[in-house]
């Protein structure tokens, strides 16, 4: 794979200030929400998430005028750390990579759910999303199928559907969640 930037990687480098100050405040803004997503959904408290970033609630309001863009920007930010993840996986073993890949997207699908509650699946930044997502990692599926360790008779869009299957279900624990997820990439693996 290439380096080649994926629309949400252009959608996250517009949005991120560059001056280093507001940087690691919307850095933090980020990290913030996205632990506050997972944990209290799409109705979590701007301003928990703003004192969890250590900022006031016009530095969130500054970088993200509305919820909805707050929504938005986390989930562009976490799709493009998702697609940077295929192109440092590509250099591993076929089903390595995508073994690895999909473990990413399992976890990145907590935060996903909550925010996309929030956000509308027509919108710009949900489709230019979900290209960068087929762009990433479809090709590491391809390519486990071409050296014969992923069965041939599936698509990425298919495996994306399971995983998300698996992951929207509750776990006793994450170590729960890996073993049915490690179950499932079993029934993905051709048969040798």
């Amino acid at each position: 794979m290439t380096a080649t930037p994926f629309p949400v990687s252009e959608i996250v480098a517009t949005r991120r200030p560059h001056r280093k100050d507001a940087a690691r405040n919307y850095d933090a803004l980020l990290e913030a929400a996205r632990a506050a997503f997972a944990e209290h959904g799409a109705d979590a408290s701007l301003e928990d998430i703003a004192r969890r970033a250590g900022v006031g609630i016009g530095t969130l309001y500054r970088n993200f005028p509305t919820r909805r863009d707050l929504f938005e920007t986390v989930y562009a930010d976490e799709v493009n750390t998702l697609c940077r993840a295929a192109v440092e996986l590509a250099d591993r073993e076929p089903w390595a990579a995508l073994t690895a890949w999909l473990d990413r997207f399992a976890g990145y699908m907590v935060t996903k759910r909550a925010v996309r509650e929030a956000l509308d699946g027509e919108s710009d930044i949900f489709q230019a999303c979900r290209e960068s997502m087929y762009a990433a990692g479809g090709p590491l599926l391809e390519r486990a199928q071409r050296a014969g360790a992923a069965r041939a008779d599936m698509d990425f869009g298919d495996l994306l559907r399971m995983v998300a299957g698996i992951t929207a279900t509750v776990f006793d624990d994450d170590a729960q969640r890996d073993r049915v997820l490690a179950i499932a990439m079993d029934g993905v693996r051709a048969v040798r």
